[in-house]
């Protein structure tokens, strides 16, 4: 019977943190060049703000303007995907490599896309953020580790001294 490779889901965003986590997943997790592992690199596109009242200056967002913001999204969304599959054939050109950009907050995104796929491992980055950051602007990590059914693995990107 011929063994069957991991689904190991890896949350990408334009932060290093993110960049570090996917660089330790490929050199610690994914040692044979030959492997049937598949990586599955997401990226969670937030939502653009919906007004539904005037701005500060007396103006609702035009049509091209929340075109351009979307547009900009896209870019941003286009730019991390190249930047994290570049990153997986330079340290590992035999493993197989998935893409997925998803519209959401990142800890939804992330936690909903984990338990649809039914993959096997989660890989996360961590900002590192103290307790007070953490409290208020809430950990896409910690989320995750709370609420995804299978095993997360926290990557922690190491301080500079």
């Amino acid at each position: 019977m011929a063994e069957k490779g991991r689904n190991i889901l890896v949350a990408v965003d334009e932060g290093d943190e993110s960049a570090y986590a996917l660089s330790w997943c490929l050199n610690n997790l994914i040692s044979d060049h030959n492997s049937k592992d598949i990586l599955i690199l997401l990226f969670a596109k937030t939502p653009l703000p919906i007004y539904s009242a005037m701005d500060s200056t007396g103006y609702l967002f035009s049509p091209s303007i929340i075109e351009t913001m979307e547009r900009c999204a896209n870019e941003v969304a286009q730019k991390v995907m190249d930047k994290t599959t570049t990153l997986c054939k330079e340290l590992n050109n035999q493993i197989k490599v998935e893409t997925m950009v998803e519209h959401g907050d990142p800890r939804d995104v992330i936690s909903e896309v984990a338990e649809r796929l039914k993959v096997d491992l989660l890989v996360v980055g961590s900002h590192g953020y103290g307790a007070i950051k953490r409290a208020l602007l809430g950990s896409v990590s910690n989320h995750c580790a709370q609420n995804v059914k299978c095993p997360v693995l926290i990557v922690k990107t190491p301080k500079s001294n």
